[in-house]
């Protein structure tokens, strides 16, 4: 998998985030192909409000935005290994300054925060989404599973002996 990383802006508070592993683990627990490639960018935000209001309509920041490239229903299974072309899933935009935000509103780290916006675009790219309140449900689940699953990767198994 080829995960690109762009920092715009906020490349300070970023640094040392474990993101490129982040997107690389939900999109194998997604089933994507190793072939798969996905951008994330991270941008101030001046630069996602122009995004929002170009692409949703919607004025002023957001954020995180995702823009799907290849086509999810595709049928990659037959692609996938390392001489097949790329996949490219789509591209995620994150804006630090809103996370951060956020952060601060709901009591979250901001690594915290961070990796949920990722989370969150990569299942837009996945095909989820949270139209409906049947749809955010689902996806919201999705994301706990993946966030959940994430932060307890590394954890050594608990002697109950001791």
């Amino acid at each position: 998998m080829e995960i690109l990383i762009t920092c715009s802006h906020g490349e300070d508070a970023l640094s040392g985030l474990p993101l490129a592993r982040l997107a690389q683990f939900v999109l194998e627990r997604e089933g994507k192909p190793v072939n798969t490639e996905v951008s994330i960018s991270f941008v101030d935000n001046e630069k996602i409000a122009e995004l929002n209001e170009r692409f949703r309509g919607i004025e002023g920041p957001t954020d995180v935005l995702s823009f799907e490239c290849d086509n999810i229903s595709d049928d990659m299974t037959a692609a996938d290994g390392p001489n097949c072309p790329l996949y490219e899933l789509g591209d995620i935009i994150i804006a630090p300054d809103v996370a951060a935000a956020q952060a601060d509103e709901y009591g979250n780290s901001f690594e915290q925060e961070i990796s949920l916006l990722l989370v969150h675009g990569l299942l837009h790219l996945c095909g989820y989404d949270h139209i409906t309140d049947d749809e955010a449900e689902v996806m919201e689940g999705r994301e706990k599973e993946l966030l959940t699953a994430w932060s307890e990767r590394n954890l050594p198994a608990i002697d109950e002996n001791r």
